[in-house]
């Protein structure tokens, strides 16, 4: 075959990916749970095996532009949200000048998509302006801030022990066939990291998809806690919606599961590729069993605070 002729069917296989045309931008930024190594991985498999194109944005120090998840004030290239389908945040207690915030602002009132993870639900913390400072995860003015009000939940506490317990998810009855499940079953699910407590009820129209068994240690065979952490089991994935001051109503996806090391579970990946299906309207367009085959190498570093590989640049 000519090369004229492989470039036009590559072409015309990525156009009939069921991805395509459609911008997804992924943010992180935390100290911890290694965001800047979860969402590259997560991009690669949304780009690669389903055909969505991705954008990845990191924490970066601009004196040497190399990424640090401890610099809570510089986000650069917030702009790709101007025209994305799709945003993923995965940042905690961010302190973004009103500059880079405001494209964040923008997009979430415009009443496109949001799928968060883990830390988002204390994604910021605004300090040096208060243009802004509404979106805080203590705000009082707007009860938890952009965690609460758009994503469903603030930060509250660890419910299960932090680097001691690990997390089993468990569908909720009746959601079985919710399309974001959709070749998942109970136990699939399954991350190091711990289940974070929420408020029952969730606010809103939050429909919780996955319920967190607490674990008695950090391997996936281990044991549920017998007793009032798993009674009743809290919600660690849900769907709602939130209607932007444009007036138009937007998917969201929450999950307080989300480390660079849950992204080692088929499980786990799968959850987040049928989100991004469900949040864009394209839930028709799910496999059976999504492909989330890992891309290249991914060697995830352990979650620890300031834990981060040093002088690595986008």
């Amino acid at each position: 075959m000519r090369k004229s002729a492989t470039l036009t069917l590559l072409l015309l296989l990525a156009a009939a990916a069921p991805g395509a045309g459609r911008h997804i931008v992924l943010i992180g930024g935390d100290e911890e749970y290694r965001s800047e190594e979860a969402l590259p991985q997560l991009a690669k498999i949304l780009a690669r095996r389903h055909g969505f194109r991705c954008t990845v944005l990191y924490a970066i120090d601009p004196n040497d532009g190399t990424i640090d998840p401890n610099r809570r004030d510089n986000i650069p290239g917030l702009e790709a949200l101007d025209r994305a389908d799709l945003m993923v945040i995965f940042t905690r207690f961010r302190d973004l000048p009103d500059e880079q915030m405001k494209h964040i602002v923008d997009y979430v009132e415009s009443g496109r998509p949001v799928i968060g993870l883990r830390t988002a639900t204390h994604a910021f913390d605004p300090k040096a302006s208060k243009t802004y400072e509404r979106y805080g995860w203590r705000s009082k003015e707007w009860d938890g801030g952009f965690g609460r009000q758009v994503l469903g939940e603030t930060w509250i506490r660890h419910h299960g022990q932090h680097a001691k317990q690990s997390t089993r998810g468990i569908l909720v009855k009746g959601q079985e066939k919710h399309p974001i499940l959709r070749g998942i079953r109970d136990g699939d699910i399954w991350g190091p990291t711990d289940v974070y407590a929420v408020r029952l009820p969730l606010t809103g129209d939050s429909q919780p998809l996955v319920l967190g068994q607490v674990l008695e240690g950090m391997k996936p065979a281990d044991a549920p806690v017998a007793g009032a952490q798993n009674d009743p089991m809290m919600p660690v994935a849900w769907t709602r919606t939130y209607t932007g001051a444009a007036g138009k109503k937007a998917r969201v996806f929450t999950i307080t599961m989300g480390s660079s090391q849950d992204l080692e579970n088929e499980g786990f990946r799968r959850l987040l590729v049928n989100a991004c299906y469900w949040a864009l309207g394209r839930e028709k367009k799910i496999p059976a069993k999504s492909k989330v085959d890992l891309v290249g190498e991914y060697k995830p570093l352990p979650f620890k605070a300031g834990g981060f590989a040093k002088g690595v640049k986008p």
